[in-house]
């Protein structure tokens, strides 16, 4: 009777630490997946609006007036509309996006996917939008990394995400 209680437990434990070893490395591969795959994949929790495109000049603004070392060096900045706005709150932030989808198939650039700042409020931006009432006004470099130029289109459908 010991004899076969002590095989139970031997048995009950060797299962215990084989699952474990299992799992262990099934966590290790879908880590690894995930990590793989992350750009492949819609972003998470994000919101879908609209972007527009503006042009030069950008300043002065309402986040930062005349000072144009706010803005990216890179170039990918937006304003923002009043849905964003926030009273300000908006300035500095920064925004993962992405097209989806526009007027005429084939304008997004597959895969594209920029991080841009805040620097503006649409609104009253000196340069005006290509597009009235879109929940994000792009810069001419940052609408021109999501977008072919050809066929030209006022705005894009976008899916956004604060970081």
């Amino acid at each position: 009777m010991i004899e076969m209680a002590y095989d139970i437990c031997k048995y009950y434990i060797l299962n215990q630490i084989y699952c474990h070893f299992r799992m262990s490395h099934l966590r290790i591969w879908l880590s690894v997946l995930l990590l793989l795959l992350r750009h492949h994949v819609q972003l998470g929790g994000a919101d879908v609006g609209t972007a527009s495109v503006y042009y030069q000049p950008y300043t002065p603004t309402a986040c930062y007036g005349d000072d144009f070392s706010q803005f990216p060096t890179s170039g990918l900045f937006a304003a923002v509309g009043e849905g964003l706005w926030d009273n300000s709150a908006a300035c500095g932030r920064q925004y993962l996006v992405r097209c989806i989808s526009a007027v005429d198939p084939g304008t997004c650039i597959p895969g594209s996917q920029i991080q841009i700042k805040i620097v503006d409020r649409a609104e009253t931006s000196v340069s005006r939008p290509s597009f009235d009432g879109t929940g994000l006004v792009l810069s001419n470099v940052a609408f021109e990394a999501l977008a072919n130029p050809i066929p030209y289109v006022d705005y894009l459908n976008v899916e956004f995400l604060q970081i």
